[in-house]
């Protein structure tokens, strides 16, 4: 099997180090980018010779550009932008200091990832880049509008890329998920409906990327719920959102 170089960021813990560690086994060259490398756990850094760590925060443009670049060597077969934060301000007045932290994660953290991968990967003419989104971003949740409006960014941003880029060969998927018991939604206090295990959720967005499917949203009832909400007449949308918002809080 031909070895692939991949990188993934945020793939230093939760849904990332699980698809780094599942690319490892196959033997691939996987690059993986945090903020704190110490969330790796000790026996990937002896077990896998081709696993390649950076401490890295996603908003830092130049910095992205460099080390995607140089892990590269010249070959990148596989980006997932993986790297996120949630909103922990439910708030109904914004916190705009979280506002802005999450879209310059969110989005434009997303884009620097896509823009380094692009100066591989367009002049060979090949390669995939995944980017990790949210079902959140098909509909505005009350007290976590930023989060919504970072994940329906990417994934219309994506979404145009498909279009463009498919003649140069590169694939630009996105990959929609409901709530997925990971670090980042552990500190939910509010309800999460159709909570799915990380390791059925990794299963699940590995064989999506494998068959490079440029839309993937999951679960399938939390499909299904979205997508009436967001066909839902949107004054009866607001109505039952304001019904049930002291329930996210």
């Amino acid at each position: 099997m031909d070895k692939k170089h991949i990188f993934i960021t945020g793939g230093t813990s939760g849904i990332g180090l699980s698809l780094a560690e599942a690319y490892l086994k196959e033997g691939h060259h996987v690059g993986i980018c945090g903020r704190d490398l110490s969330k790796i756990p000790e026996y990937m850094k002896d077990q896998y010779p081709f696993m390649h760590a950076y401490e890295l925060d996603i908003t830092d443009r130049n910095k992205v550009n460099e080390i995607i670049i140089n892990f590269s060597k010249g070959r990148l077969d596989l980006v997932i932008a993986n790297a996120g934060i949630a909103s922990f301000k439910g708030n109904e007045i914004p916190d705009f200091d979280n506002v802005f932290g999450v879209i310059n994660t969110n989005v434009l953290g997303v884009m620097s990832t896509i823009e380094a991968s692009l100066k591989v990967m367009l002049p060979n003419h090949h390669g995939h880049i995944v980017v990790m989104s949210s079902v959140a971003g098909e509909i505005g949740l009350p007290r976590v509008g930023q989060y919504s409006a970072s994940k329906a960014a990417v994934t219309k941003y994506c979404e145009a890329l498909a279009i463009d880029l498919k003649k140069y060969n590169i694939t630009i998927s996105t990959i929609l998920p409901g709530f997925i018991d990971t670090p980042l939604t552990k500190v939910n206090t509010h309800y999460m409906p159709f909570l799915m295990s990380s390791e059925k959720a990794t299963r699940l967005i590995k064989k999506s990327i494998d068959n490079k499917k440029i839309r993937y949203v999951f679960p399938l009832r939390m499909k299904c719920l979205v997508y009436v909400l967001s066909i839902m007449p949107r004054g009866m949308y607001r109505q039952l959102m304001r019904l049930v918002t002291p329930t996210l809080a």
